[in-house]
């Protein structure tokens, strides 16, 4: 399918600062232009009414856990691409903690084939910043990057030796590579498993505090700004964090930041519910968090948002809270779930939106992708804002479906998504 006409769509791409309706047209899986005129238009065009809908750049979502190799009963990269699709996404970016992990070329070279036969969305991975994500000896980083790792990172842990991250940091820069830091003082959190606090008092569960992911962001802003490196924050979630990036950025320290869905919906008064769907890492945190991170999101301080989504076999969910894992699905709920606290509640407009779902994620990883520019990647996604539909295990394409969001009822979805000029998924 090399000719596609997307007609009466409202056309957002916050790359050009556009927002308005018209066509678009791709042709050989690439962006030709909006308002082609008619006789322009190739007559075996294939044409999508999209009037009532948004049309926008390909969702990117940069922290994502396929768990191929070594971790498919909890999803594999043909179901997790598949999920992400559903979900509005056309690429995303894999973490490295696999089973092995990532931190050899031909780990990176296996997910990037893998990918390609799954042949679904835009994949790149990341690479270990450490060998074997021990945190004890650098990665080689140069070769990973040669293999084709976009950043690399220790997500699932993070960095305790501050010299380690200090020479990751020195490295990457050398080839101007963003450092992907999961914040948090392992020494802090040990045998936690939610938020410290008044919830976690009452219920009798051991806490983890907010200054333990506090304490490593500022060291790691403090690492970047005698660098000079690329630092990206993975899944804020503290008010600490929030201020200190802030800061950070106005001394002109080049840091980035990410927050997920679930940070800026949940608090910890969700595990009252002793539902291990509602157990992740970062923790949900108290309200003055969660609002802490919405402010940070509104004015810029956090530049996008990933959903980190972490997907587990049903029968490790299954167990009780202080030995079930971390973690949720989150590609298919990401959209609808910001749509209602984000568009709905206008505390951003579609063009922002899209901006920390799309273009600034691209960016950040240095991919070209999150634009609608003529020439560019023909990567687009087709949004019904009204369409509602109930989350449930049958709806979902993930693998796993640990997300506490079942049957529950959320309005927007993905409607149609197309990557490099193919429909890849029409719902």
């Amino acid at each position: 399918m090399d000719h596609i006409l997307i007609e009466n769509g409202r056309i957002i791409d916050p790359s050009r600062k556009l927002d308005a309706v018209a066509n678009l047209l791709l042709i050989g899986g690439q962006i030709t232009g909006t308002n082609v005129p008619e006789s322009s238009i190739p007559t075996e065009t294939v044409r999508i009414d999209a009037r009532g809908k948004i049309v926008a750049p390909g969702l990117v979502d940069m922290h994502v856990h396929l768990r191929e190799p070594g971790q498919e009963e909890d999803e594999t990269i043909e179901t997790g691409t598949l999920a992400a699709l559903s979900g509005g996404f056309t690429s995303i970016a894999c973490c490295p903690n696999t089973k092995p992990p990532l931190d050899t070329q031909a780990s990176v070279e296996l997910v990037r084939q893998s990918a390609l036969r799954a042949d679904h969305c835009n994949v790149f991975p990341m690479c270990c910043i450490s060998k074997d994500r021990q945190g004890k000896e650098l990665a080689e980083l140069a070769i990973l990057f040669e293999a084709g790792a976009v950043a690399c990172s220790d997500d699932g842990a993070g960095v305790e030796d501050a010299e380690l991250m200090r020479r990751a940091m020195e490295y990457c820069l050398m080839f101007d590579k963003p450092v992907l830091a999961h914040e948090e003082s392992a020494t802090l959190v040990q045998g936690g498993v939610m938020h410290e606090g008044t919830v976690s008092t009452i219920l009798g569960l051991r806490g983890m505090p907010a200054a333990a992911e506090d304490v490593m962001v500022t060291r790691d802003l403090t690492l970047a700004e005698i660098t000079g490196a690329r630092l990206h924050i993975m899944h804020v979630s503290t008010e600490g964090s929030v201020s200190a990036i802030r800061r950070a950025k106005a001394r002109g320290v080049r840091v980035t930041a990410e927050v997920t869905p679930h940070h800026l919906t949940l608090t910890d008064e969700s595990l009252r519910s002793f539902s291990t769907n509602y157990k992740m890492n970062p923790p949900l945190r108290s309200p003055i968090h969660v609002e802490a991170c919405l402010e940070g999101l509104i004015d810029g301080t956090i530049d996008a948002i990933a959903t980190d989504h972490a997907p587990h076999a049903i029968e490790k969910k299954l167990r009780e809270m202080t030995t079930a894992p971390f973690g949720i699905v989150g590609l298919e709920t990401a959209l609808p779930l910001m749509i209602e606290t984000l568009i709905v509640s206008k505390r951003l407009t579609w063009s922002q939106l899209i901006e920390k779902m799309s273009l600034n994620p691209s960016r950040i990883l240095g991919l070209s992708k999150g634009t609608l520019a003529d020439g560019a990647d023909a990567d687009v996604v087709v949004i019904d804002p009204n369409r509602t539909w109930t989350v449930t295990e049958e709806s979902l394409n993930s693998q796993s479906k640990n997300t506490p969001w079942l049957g529950k009822t959320l309005r927007g979805q993905a409607e149609i998504v197309i990557v490099g000029g193919q429909i890849k998924y029409r719902r």
